[in-house]
């Protein structure tokens, strides 16, 4: 791997172990009633692989808040540094889907939104850019650690796939 390839094994092994510690007190815990209220979650990646190696590239974080409806759509806001330093933004729309395979800890989830903030030089690294503004759409799989704590995956189409930390409340 590139230089950050001891970053992207640290964040897997990470995410495994948390998954070890977790796996039994989730499987313990019973399931919380259907809530009939929808449900924030805030996220955190402090990590983002990417498929192709740029000199250019800088590390990606991201903090995002999300509503969660009782009918799993949902809609959020994401803040981020994109791959080249520039201050970005993802507002979006979406729906997750609960208990993937008969797993009630796994989820996958889909959003289709506007990413902002790939400008100048930039403009074309996202595709169908028009002044800042790009479509987007992200599929994600994630792992419920407990009743309100996940990590989970996302695929951020021929850039990477995003590693993230979730926290519901």
């Amino acid at each position: 791997m590139q230089k950050h390839g001891g970053l992207h094994r640290a964040a897997l092994a990470t995410m495994a172990l948390a998954g070890s510690f977790h796996l039994n007190a989730f499987a313990q815990t019973p399931e919380p009633p259907l809530r009939s209220e929808a449900r924030w979650e805030l996220s955190f990646s402090p990590y983002t692989h990417h498929w192709h190696h740029d000199d250019e590239h800088k590390n990606v974080a991201l903090i995002a808040v999300e509503r969660i409806q009782p009918d799993n759509a949902l809609w959020g806001a994401a803040l981020f540094n994109n791959s080249f330093g520039q201050t970005s933004g993802y507002v979006y729309y979406g729906r997750q889907w609960d208990g993937v395979f008969g797993q009630p800890a796994l989820y996958t989830k889909l959003s289709a939104g506007v990413i902002y903030g790939y400008r100048g030089k930039y403009k074309d690294k996202v595709p169908y850019n028009h002044g800042g503004f790009s479509p987007a759409i992200i599929p994600a799989v994630g792992y419920r650690l407990s009743p309100v704590d996940a990590v989970q995956v996302a695929i951020l189409g021929t850039a990477g796939v995003m590693f993230s930390y979730s926290r519901r409340f």
